[in-house]
């Protein structure tokens, strides 16, 4: 049975999507079976494996909102073993719509669960906001996985975050947990980088992954091409970065 884990911080830029593609493509290089659900309208975990939007008959959309199963949308990219159930800006029109659909928190999770058997690791790459669509995967989620960059103000809104997950975990889903904390855009030339690390250890303690994601031209581009950084350069800092996580997760458990 898959982990299900939301890939979630409400703060954009933190690099979300760029953590979704790139541990799911490095475990898969791992021999794990991963599924990334593209659950943010942007739709950047969808371009950063290189899907055609134009080309999709469905999306996720379509699963939320017209019951389509999630098995019919999911596609292969670039890495096997690892696929996505894609995004489109049409996902954007499912945050108000949902709001008169019967258990409208608990829609992904219902639809999530006929697929778990097929995967070792289902990740959510969520929006960068708190509103339905997060809910949701708040809900679906087994654990969330907090991106959070090596910036001042790195903690800020945070702890709205984690009041959210409170309350999902009261109310709705109280097996949810953190996974895991992952720091991003670390710039080793700096002292607030490293500033900043500690700090959210202090805050978070073991939760925080030893592997740190450098700051990377490499991770920048990758997207453009529609590649996982360890498809287009494997031997960057970022790559080499991204497969540690992989390693760490996996030995985590």
């Amino acid at each position: 049975m898959a982990e299900v884990v939301a890939i979630i911080n409400q703060k954009g830029g933190v690099g979300k999507s760029t953590t979704a593609i790139n541990l799911a493509a490095s475990l898969a290089d791992l021999g794990k079976r991963v599924l990334v659900i593209d659950f943010d309208p942007q739709g950047n975990a969808t371009s950063g494996f290189g899907v055609d939007k134009d080309s999709l008959n469905n999306d996720v959309y379509d699963v939320l909102m017209n019951n389509v199963p999630l098995a019919d949308v999911v596609v292969d990219t670039p890495v096997e073993g690892a696929r996505i159930a894609p995004a489109t800006i049409q996902l954007a029109g499912a945050e108000i719509e949902l709001v008169s659909v019967m258990a409208r928190e608990s829609v992904l999770r219902y639809v999530v669960d006929p697929v778990r058997e097929d995967y070792d690791y289902v990740f959510v790459d969520c929006p960068p906001s708190l509103g339905l669509l997060t809910v949701n995967a708040l809900v679906a989620a087994d654990s969330l996985l907090i991106p959070i960059q090596c910036e001042f103000y790195a903690l800020e809104g945070l702890s709205k975050l984690l009041e959210s997950m409170r309350m999902v975990k009261g109310r709705l889903n109280p097996q949810l947990r953190i996974f895991g904390v992952v720091m991003t855009m670390f710039d080793v030339r700096t002292t607030l980088s490293k500033q900043v690390v500690q700090e959210v250890r202090d805050y978070f303690g073991d939760k925080v992954y030893q592997t740190v994601i450098p700051r990377n031209v490499k991770l920048s581009e990758a997207p453009s091409h529609g590649l996982p950084i360890n498809r287009y350069d494997p031997s960057s800092k970022g790559a080499q970065a991204y497969v540690a996580l992989a390693e760490e997760v996996v030995s985590n458990g």
